[in-house]
């Protein structure tokens, strides 16, 4: 039998590989609520390099998505200025998978069902590979961080809350 790996097919892989974006795969045992916490440390990474893509809307019910460290959360309100609306809140589970494509636990910023606008914490730029969510529950992709806005073009804020 060839020891032959296949590369998982989901619509944010075949996304990255449609734009020439080569990367690492990780995969793990999903817990449910586990989080990036759980992703980093099965995966033997920093919390800090795990990316989670979060589906939120506007006051307008325009959804969008907020791409932030692993260890830190969202600071609604900061987004919310920083992007010209009145207000930013999670989007319900239901929707968020409608908008995306993708069940809660495998959302991936590529290949979305919608087209939305994304934005990325300016820090998460600076790191030299990051790992996010590659289409589906326990499955991380590791890139350039680069990738997402340069190919992806999602537009650097600055709306982090440090955790601790």
């Amino acid at each position: 039998m060839s020891k032959v790996r296949h590369q998982s097919l989901t619509p944010a892989t075949q996304w990255l590989k449609q734009h020439g974006v080569s990367f690492e795969e990780r995969s793990y045992e999903y817990v449910e609520h586990g989080g990036t916490a759980l992703a980093a440390s099965a995966c033997r990474l920093e919390h800090h390099q795990v990316v989670k893509t979060l589906v939120m809307e506007d006051e307008k019910a325009h959804p969008l998505i907020i791409l932030m460290h692993g260890d830190c959360e969202v600071s609604t309100k900061n987004l919310a200025r920083q992007i010209g609306v009145k207000s930013i809140a999670p989007c319900k589970p239901e929707q968020a998978q409608r908008n995306s494509g993708y069940m809660v636990g495998g959302t991936s910023p590529f290949g979305t069902r919608k087209q939305m606008p994304v934005y990325v914490e300016k820090t998460i730029l600076d790191l030299p590979l990051i790992f996010i969510n590659g289409g589906r529950r326990g499955y991380q992709v590791g890139i350039d961080p680069k990738v997402l806005t340069d190919i992806l073009g999602a537009k650097p804020v600055e709306c982090a809350i440090h955790e601790g």
